[in-house]
């Protein structure tokens, strides 16, 4: 959106939710708050936003992924004082344009009502406009009260409001829309005599209106968007209105989810048609996961590709890729830096740590495949484990195509397995293993006949 500079206030300590860390960074569905914020200015078309640090500045910094300016509020001296601390950076970017002042802990709001609210306040041309939305119960909130005409004569906060303006449900939501030279013309004239010693951003309204300018209201229905956190209580309460809208945005792109309730999928995770979610899953961070897969319950799925196909069931799979058709689980864990090939099974208590496991490939149950390289159509026997940890050194397997490996094989890396060969169950492998070969590493069995009844160890049946 042309000339448009947002400025985005995250310098309070947030007390209310008792952590050692700035209230706006703490995550939700899969994101700092503060990032939600920026991803919807951005969404809105805005490029240029600044973001007012100040309580643990750099804790606000490191969290902030995206392409921003920071102002510093060194002391926490109100919202209206926020504003000041960025005014110089406001009026060298955008002094003849227009600036979006939005609140860093209200991560609900759409890009598209900052969109409409720009679009409204120029339409109308009006010099700063009130983001507004009436509450069943608006306690606590400050009320917008408008004049004759429906513009905006002022807001009055609940501790200052009479019984009559209490009974106004239009309420401000801290999101406002300025002309920016005539924002940084009233910010000069507001004052800090009040109980608290501090400016507030609201009394920019009150002195606009004292320069003859106009101020306009738009509202919206969907009071939700406008839900600020302050407390781990509201932080669930936003978590769970943003989960939903997640899941109806899937299921209206045509993934089942089979009990919305029950799942927890964060923000930037993208889902195919034709996909069912079971419940209890859980799909966190960036994980993309194809068309027609099934993701069984109590399946947990964090910053991964999970192609088209593929059927994942009540398993582990971190920062790792599963190729289309691919099966996993119950219970498997597959670590970071995995690759499971196409149609490949992982089974039950299968761990797959830093490998790459070729198409077809079939490890059943109860193995563990570490820092290893496997091939095409290898069979995995129950019990196999790649030995790959001398106490110091991490050491690599090497496993060839259609493979056959019994069961209760150590491999005992590094070791190279060639091309069609097979091992011979117990064994415990030191040496390369030539293709097409067998390879047998055990003792040949020997019975010492009466051995239990010499030392006493003998039992009877009783």
């Amino acid at each position: 959106m042309d000339n448009v500079c947002a400025v985005i206030l995250a310098a309070g300590e947030g007390k209310r939710m008792k952590s050692k860390h700035p209230k706006v960074i703490h995550k939700l569905c899969g994101k700092p708050i503060i990032q939600h914020v920026v991803d919807s200015v951005t969404g809105a078309g805005i490029s240029d936003i600044i973001v007012v640090i100040g309580h643990k500045a750099e804790e606000v910094k490191e969290c902030v992924e995206s392409d921003v300016d920071f102002a510093l509020q060194e002391k926490q001296l109100g919202t209206g004082h926020a504003v000041m601390c960025a005014s110089d950076l406001i009026k060298e970017r955008n002094g003849n344009g227009t600036t979006l002042i939005l609140y860093g802990d209200s991560p609900l709001i759409k890009s598209e009502t900052l969109c409409s609210l720009i679009s409204y306040h120029r339409n109308n041309g009006f010099h700063g406009t009130v983001l507004t939305t009436e509450y069943d119960d608006p306690a606590g909130y400050g009320r917008v009260i408008r004049d004759s005409r429906g513009n905006v004569e002022r807001i009055v906060e609940q501790k200052d409001a009479t019984d009559e303006e209490k009974k106004v449900r239009e309420c401000n939501s801290g999101i406002y829309c300025f002309e920016t030279e005539k924002l940084l013309d009233a910010l000069k004239l507001i004052k800090n005599d009040n109980a608290q010693k501090e400016y507030y951003l609201t009394d920019v309204i009150g002195a606009m209106k004292g320069l003859g300018l106009t101020i306009g209201a738009y509202s919206i229905s969907d009071s939700t968007e406008t839900v600020g956190i302050n407390s781990r209580i509201q932080l669930a309460d936003a978590a769970s209105i943003m989960r939903r809208n997640i899941v109806n945005k899937l299921m209206l792109d045509g993934v089942t989810i089979i009990n919305p309730e029950s799942v927890y999928i964060d923000k930037d995770v993208s889902i195919g048609m034709d996909t069912v979610i079971y419940p209890g899953a859980i799909i966190e961070g960036k994980t993309t996961i194809g068309e027609d897969c099934i993701i069984g319950p109590n399946t947990r799925i964090v910053d991964s590709i999970i192609e088209d196909g593929a059927d994942i069931n009540s398993s582990v799979i971190l920062e790792s890729s599963v190729k289309a058709k691919a099966k996993i689980g119950p219970f498997a864990y597959i670590r970071p830096q995995s690759v499971i090939g196409e149609g490949a099974k992982i089974g039950d208590f299968v761990e797959v740590k830093k490998s790459v496991i070729g198409n077809g490939t079939k490890a059943s149950h109860l193995t563990y495949i570490g820092d290893a390289e496997v091939g095409k159509n290898v069979n995995f026997g129950c019990g196999t484990i790649t030995v790959n940890y001398d106490g110091n050194t991490k050491y690599k397997t090497l496993i060839g195509d259609n493979v056959f490996i019994g069961c209760n094989t150590n491999l005992v890396a590094p070791v190279k397995v060639n091309d069609n060969s097979y091992i011979a169950a117990g064994s415990t492998i030191t040496d390369e293993v030539p293709e097409g070969a067998l390879a047998i590493a055990r003792e040949r069995q020997t019975n010492k006949e009466g051995w239990a009844k010499k030392r006493n160890l003998y039992r009877k049946n009783k």
